[in-house]
């Protein structure tokens, strides 16, 4: 592949895995706890930044140096440990995919006036659509990219619209009032939890980009991608905290929207619209290819049929949201279960990156291996709190 094929499939691999964090529960989050931290706020996203980075950096350099997704790693650690990853990730796929394409719906009832369902039947249709194309593979990068900077663009309007305290916002980034933990493994979680990490990674081994040698490129598009992410988060939050910072309410209901909404009125409301509509499709297109890819590999037929696969995916996620709407406790039990996923698919990349038979000759950077594995005792303990905290709620 030439440079400027490089240079395409790594910038399509950072926006697939951004725009997958970038999903609907990505802008609530966003704007409920800048709704309650105010800029302290700024705090708790630059410290998901720094771990971020560490748990993408290990995880797509180890699926880089060893050429294999990351179930195949993990059977080669622990026999039966990849089917075990694999299961968490699709059936946590497939729960987020309701969760995406509800979001597309309202995005589209927004927009246009339709209902949510109907909205989401078309969200669907045309995510499907980008799979029957003969180059998938680019026209999901194209389609990944070109939502990405509408999204960030037309947030950056409403930001500005919004006129928000930027002096005190940089300040408490790094002298908080107070300081959330709960909201930073929130934050980890939605950003490289689940199946979002591998989304980029494994689009780069699609694309031929591997061994030693592709190693500074896979390193900057794992930069690039949280970079891209984290882009929207902080223009978001801005734009939310100057809502805040006037002393307005944000609708419990809805709060990404009524923060489009208060700050630039009625083209404030559609604009969100706008972003809702592709923070969730593309986290639809994310969400099917990466968690397809993640069983891909386990026989044959799945190899050959695996675009089949993916649009059945979209379909089927589409149909349970048309019909039965979003099932609130399989999202929230699938949510918990999302937070235990980083730390097993990352705790199994770090003891790979020690095996000679997954990576060969290549010696992993001590202080990453160190990043690593703060990430995974912390993401694990939280991730373990959360599931406590949640199951008896469900079971209740």
């Amino acid at each position: 592949m030439n440079k400027q094929g490089n240079r395409s499939v790594l910038l399509g691999a950072a926006f697939l895995m951004a725009t997958s964090a970038i999903g609907p529960g990505f802008l609530t989050q966003t704007t409920v706890f800048t709704s309650q931290l105010a800029a302290s706020f700024g705090f708790v996203i630059l410290m998901s930044i720094i771990l971020d980075i560490g748990a993408q950096m290990n995880i797509w350099r180890i699926i880089a140096v060893s050429g294999k997704r990351a179930q195949d790693i993990a059977n080669m650690v622990l026999p039966g440990l990849g089917y075990f990853l694999a299961f968490l990730i699709v059936i946590g796929g497939l729960a987020f995919n309701i969760g995406n394409v509800g979001g597309a719906g309202l995005g589209m009832n927004v927009m246009f006036g339709m209902t949510p369902e109907m909205g989401a039947l078309i969200s669907g249709i045309i995510a499907i659509a980008i799979f029957i194309i003969k180059e998938a593979g680019k026209a999901m990068d194209r389609f990944t990219q070109v939502a990405g900077f509408v999204m960030i663009g037309l947030t950056v309007y409403v930001a500005v619209t919004s006129q928000p305290p930027i002096g005190e916002a940089v300040v408490r980034t790094f002298v908080p009032e107070q300081i959330n933990m709960m909201a930073i493994v929130t934050l980890v979680g939605g950003t490289v939890g689940g199946y979002i990490t591998f989304a980029g990674g494994h689009r780069l081994l699609d694309a031929g980009i591997k061994g030693k040698e592709a190693l500074p490129q896979v390193t900057k598009g794992a930069v690039s991608a949280i970079g891209i992410a984290s882009i929207m988060r902080i223009v978001l939050f801005l734009a939310a905290l100057g809502i805040v910072a006037q002393g307005l309410t944000l609708d419990p209901a809805n709060p990404p929207a009524s923060v489009f909404q208060l700050a630039a009125g009625n083209i404030g409301y559609k604009i969100f619209g706008i972003v809702m509509w592709a923070a969730a499709i593309t986290s639809v297109v994310g969400a099917a290819y990466t968690s397809v890819s993640f069983i891909r590999t386990f026989s044959p037929s799945l190899e050959k049929y695996h675009r089949g696969i993916i649009i059945g995916f979209i379909a089927l996620s589409t149909l349970v949201f048309t019909l039965i709407g979003k099932p609130v406790k399989i999202l929230v039990l699938v949510g918990a279960l999302n937070g235990l996923i980083l730390p097993i698919s990352l705790g199994v990349i770090l003891i790979a990156a020690y095996k000679t038979k997954i990576v060969g000759d290549y010696k992993h950077p001590l202080w990453l291996t160190i990043f690593g594995a703060i990430i995974v005792v912390t993401m694990a303990i939280m991730g373990g709190m959360t599931m406590f905290t949640e199951l008896p709620k469900l079971f209740a």
